[in-house]
């Protein structure tokens, strides 16, 4: 049997992601900086109290993403043309290699997500453990085989993709070698409304594509990005911010700090009581006071003295749960009492 082309599981800087493993939490700065380099900072600090995994910036430069002739996004509510925009927020490329030995100071994963032929070089050369492909790249075969060639390995968001173009992009990626890579499932609005979010379609992708799978979450609050930790996601990504106050296009929908700590708590909540989906009985900590003081079993619902034969009557099913089971309260109709039981006494199989 042949080798599958990707790997099920791979391990992004010694975290394994995949095969049931918790999901790999990446913290989205994004652009949400706003070129200050100690608010850059700040961010890693928040990302990595936080818990999460992975703090992430995005490398781009506004002239090289967007024609000058590109007309402006109404939902941005800025008179610039994009690559104008984009520029005058774009991470400096000369912080990144400061800021990833910050976030190795904290702990903390650092990686980027790509625009760029150079900026694929720029991150491989500072050594980062992923390179995140956003979902409006997910066309650009181009730039996903550049990536791809490096090794690193590799997530994609799928946001606006058809089965075809994510098949597409994996072939490039397949083309140079690369078996490591993520997909996430993505809405690519902002921010983006529940409803349009299909995370349903997360153990889908994993069953079309044989990849971990995750959740590229543009929603507000935590609500979607905790529901499919139920589905079982591999990877979580998520933007964040200082202040949703704060000027630039990212921030509105963001989560604050006390925010971010929150989603990543829930996310290890749900997925700590997902379990194995068998019924196994009482679990280890419900097998004391619960199991026998707080289930029904049968009980004398009058005095019943030595020798008198029982009927329905005088039995009933109250709690504790340690005498004769409910469902055999029949069998005890007819036997007779080889002792004294008294009124409310928990029933069992010596007494009779």
């Amino acid at each position: 049997m042949s080798e599958p082309r990707f790997a099920p599981a791979f391990e992004i800087g010694g975290r394994r992601v995949g095969g049931g493993e918790p999901a790999y939490v990446i913290a989205e700065a994004g652009a949400n900086h706003n070129r200050d380099l100690g608010m850059a900072k700040e961010l890693i600090d928040v990302a990595a109290e936080a818990g999460a995994d992975a703090v992430k910036f995005q490398t781009y430069r506004g002239s090289d993403l967007y024609s000058s002739k590109t007309p402006r996004f109404e939902y941005l509510e800025d008179d610039r043309p994009p690559h104008e925009l984009l520029d005058a927020i774009a991470l400096p490329r000369e912080w990144q290699g400061e800021l990833a030995e910050y976030a190795r100071s904290r702990g903390i994963a650092f990686f980027s997500s790509p625009f760029d032929f150079d900026a694929v070089d720029e991150l491989a050369e500072l050594g980062v453990p992923a390179l995140k492909i956003a979902s409006f790249e997910l066309v650009d075969l181009p730039l996903i085989r550049h990536a791809a060639a490096t090794g690193i390995p590799l997530i994609l968001s799928t946001g606006m993709a058809t089965y075809g173009e994510v098949e597409d992009a994996l072939g490039a990626v397949a083309a140079e070698g690369n078996r490591n890579v993520a997909l996430l499932r993505c809405a690519s609005l902002y921010p983006a409304p529940p409803e349009i979010m299909n995370i349903r379609a997360i153990p889908t992708l994993r069953q079309a594509f044989g990849v971990p799978v995750g959740l590229s979450d543009h929603t507000r609050g935590i609500a979607v990005a905790a529901g499919a930790a139920a589905l079982g996601m591999d990877i979580l990504e998520k933007h964040f911010t200082l202040s949703r106050d704060l000027e630039g296009p990212d921030h509105p929908f963001a989560l604050e700090p006390d925010e971010l700590k929150a989603l990543i708590a829930g996310v290890r909540e749900v997925e700590a009581a997902l379990g194995s989906g068998r019924l196994e009985g009482p679990s280890e900590l419900e097998q004391g006071e619960m199991y026998t003081l707080a289930r029904r079993s049968v009980i004398a619902a009058c005095d019943i003295p030595a020798g008198t034969t029982i009927t329905r009557e005088m039995l009933t099913v109250k709690r504790p749960g340690y005498g004769v089971a409910p469902k055999h309260i029949d069998l005890l109709v007819g036997r007779v009492a080889r002792v004294d039981i008294a009124y409310d006494d928990v029933i069992t199989w010596d007494m009779v």
